[in-house]
């Protein structure tokens, strides 16, 4: 295989007319650049160069591979401007992965503050809703997932999180129940005898927290009616068929029809972390989008 260093010799030596002149420009002595030619003939298998008076004039395969290497020089140089614009975060490319209340209330604006620092870094959104998005990160397949944890934050080997807020769950109840009227937390328990419309029917960590929820209040749950979809599940609670637990996330646009209280004994709470494979953590782009997101959950934080 020809070294690019040596072809890069070859050209100066072409382009100058002389090893000495070379060996002048580039502050190499004659004999060096002579002994780094004469491994590239033997590479090339041809002879590159031959005398002509006090200098030497290329030979034709001499005048191809200077011609490459000029080549190979410029590309060289553009391949090091782009790394460096890559390791500066000034380009590239992030897969980000989210579930749909953090596509509503965290991703949009941390997208549009990390598109005006970032303006040439391509952002590929992916909705994963119900499946986890923590299963995309762990399969290589994003570079940052915005994921629900429940309890202990979990140990994934190469995975790194960062919390980004605590999203305590509300009881949504149809608007002439007798608890509407009330003020403060309602006690999870007191709902014990209620009709419920299951806000989160798929299984997974949302809904096993409202099911171990209830459990720790002493009851189980009874849905009458289901949905995936936070606006659906209002409306049913609207209509009458029963009360519902949202997490505060969901609830930015609350239905007219329904009124929604704190909770308390216990108060279900889902954390929400920004979780980054640790091959990319400390990527520019990377840390400006975590920024970007933390400033995003920072201005949604919900309160009591």
């Amino acid at each position: 295989m020809l070294d690019v260093r040596r072809l890069q010799l070859l050209r100066a030596v072409v382009s100058s007319g002389s090893i000495t002149a070379a060996a002048a420009n580039l502050g190499y002595t004659p004999s060096a650049i002579s002994q780094q030619l004469a491994v590239l003939e033997k590479e090339a298998l041809v002879p590159l160069l031959e005398k002509a008076g006090r200098g030497v004039r290329p030979t034709a395969a001499g005048l191809l591979l200077a011609h490459h290497a000029a080549v190979l020089t410029a590309q060289l140089a553009t391949a090091e401007a782009e790394l460096a614009d890559l390791r500066a975060g000034r380009t590239g490319r992030l897969r980000v992965a989210f579930f749909t209340t953090a596509g509503a209330m965290l991703v949009p604006p941390a997208v549009a503050t990390f598109r005006r620092a970032h303006p040439e870094v391509r952002l590929d959104l992916t909705l994963r809703d119900p499946q986890d998005p923590l299963a995309e990160l762990v399969a290589g397949e994003a570079d940052l997932a915005v994921a629900v944890v429940i309890g202990a934050c979990p140990t994934l080997p190469g995975i790194r999180f960062h919390h980004l807020l605590d999203d305590p769950y509300r009881v949504v109840l149809p608007k002439d129940h007798p608890l509407s009227a009330e003020r403060g937390p309602v006690d999870l328990a007191r709902l014990a005898g209620e009709s419920w419309v299951d806000a989160a029917s798929t299984p997974g960590p949302c809904r096993q927290l409202v099911v171990d929820a209830c459990g720790a209040a002493g009851f189980v749950p009874n849905p009458v009616a289901g949905s995936d979809d936070f606006p659906t599940a209002q409306g049913f609670v609207a209509a009458g068929l029963g009360v519902a637990l949202i997490p505060q996330l969901g609830l930015e646009v609350v239905h007219p029809g329904v009124a929604v209280r704190p909770l308390r004994n216990p108060e279900p709470v889902r954390q929400i972390y920004a979780a980054i494979r640790e091959t990319q953590h400390d990527q520019p782009a990377v840390q400006g989008l975590l920024r970007a997101l933390t400033n995003a959950a920072d201005a949604v934080r919900v309160t009591p």
